[in-house]
């Protein structure tokens, strides 16, 4: 595991994901077997990578990659450093015959992305992106209202992301200053475009065209370090895409996302899914539900405070089962897909589609103008 010091790698990789599975016994297989993983923490700096392992019960770490990737016991390569550095890392696992987990995005740009696609793919190896919104509650809730025709006919998808990042003079930060330099792989359409391409195309609909307009809305920030730094990278972007639905229907998706915006809807992340027969609101966790027929009918009149409370017109749609964390969900798919080769379809050329996603939003912020998202081959 490298790149897990890091606050994603460390917290839901590596704590609730790996360590988790490591308490409850392992991942239980389709004959009822268990596969048990064990980890080697491997990153630059010896002792927070030593203080790690201690901590959470490993006896393995180090700080040779190379020395690591030797070892013919240990099969799986997972990488959550930056992205620049991954393609490489990669391609270098690979190389040694390991199979290969990641992070996303699983590079920079399209061209780097392909190529170790497709390297990949010509290995025979197992390999998979992390795709984890997929496995949020609120999203499961709203894909299964998809699957149950709840919605009729899509018709459209709001997609509401993000909140306020401190810049860092009044209040401490709480994302890395390499997040706000593009020259260290920062941004927002790089860091995001990549999870909402496998979420419009596994839920709504593929993805055919879009159009989009970044911004750096706060141009200075502090670092860790507490030193003033320029902001390169964009922080919001407000993008408009053209799916085509999985009953081949056109559907319209909206995305706003922002880290300088303040919060006031149900969460951190929402999306409104408005088709024919019905609409519904999902965030993390939770989804909420209006069919046609309990559609209610507002009177718009400027000249009277408004009556209706419009949240409390919806139906919450009720936990029917126990929800697991959406990464650990994902690892012990993987695990089960190296040991016994079970179906896996959140593989690197996937991943591959998102950073495709992203340079089509950077083209159409650049040029100002639709840009056409044609089917990906690797």
């Amino acid at each position: 595991m490298h790149g897990v010091t890091g606050r994603m790698g460390m917290n839901q990789h590596l704590i609730r994901s790996i360590v988790a599975i490591r308490k409850q016994g392992g991942v239980t297989l389709s004959n009822g077997d268990k596969v048990m993983p064990d980890p080697i923490l491997v990153g630059r700096n010896a002792e927070k990578i030593e203080a790690l392992a201690k901590a959470h019960g490993l006896s393995r770490w180090g700080t040779d990659l190379d020395e690591a990737l030797k070892s013919k016991d240990d099969t799986i390569f997972f990488d959550a450093g930056t992205t620049q550095m991954r393609p490489t890392l990669l391609a270098k696992a690979i190389r040694a015959g390991k199979h290969v987990y990641c992070e996303k995005p699983i590079a920079t740009n399209l061209n780097e992305a392909v190529e170790i696609a497709r390297l990949a793919e010509k290995s025979g190896l197992k390999h998979g992106a992390v795709q984890d919104k997929l496995f949020l509650p609120g999203l499961r809730k709203l894909d299964m209202l998809r699957r149950a025709g709840f919605f009729g006919k899509m018709l459209s998808v709001r997609l509401e992301f993000g909140y306020w990042v401190f810049e860092g003079d009044l209040q401490p930060i709480q994302r890395p200053s390499w997040n706000y330099r593009s020259e260290d792989g920062g941004g927002m359409i790089l860091d995001m475009m990549c999870h909402w391409r496998y979420v419009l195309d596994n839920l709504f609909g593929e993805v055919k065209s879009v159009s989009c307009i970044g911004a750096t809305h706060i141009p200075q920030r502090w670092d860790e370090a507490g030193k003033p730094y320029k902001a390169t990278a964009d922080d919001a972007a407000y993008a408009t895409a053209e799916l085509v639905g999985h009953n081949g229907e056109p559907v319209i998706a909206q995305m706003n996302m922002s880290w300088a915006t303040r919060v006031r809807r149900d969460d951190l992340v929402t999306f409104h899914v408005d088709g024919t027969h019905g609409s519904a609101v999902a965030g993390l966790s939770s989804c909420r539900a209006q069919s046609r027929v309990t559609t209610p009918r507002p009177v718009w009149n400027p000249d009277e405070k408004q009556m209706m409370n419009f949240f409390d017109q919806w139906q919450e749609v009720p936990d029917s089962q126990t929800y697991d964390n959406g990464f650990k969900i994902q690892w012990e798919h993987f695990i089960r897909h190296v040991v016994e080769n079970e179906p896996y379809k959140w593989t690197l050329p996937e991943g591959a589609k998102g950073v495709q996603l992203v340079e089509a939003a950077l083209q159409s912020w650049k040029e100002r103008r639709w840009i056409d998202v044609p089917p990906l081959k690797v």
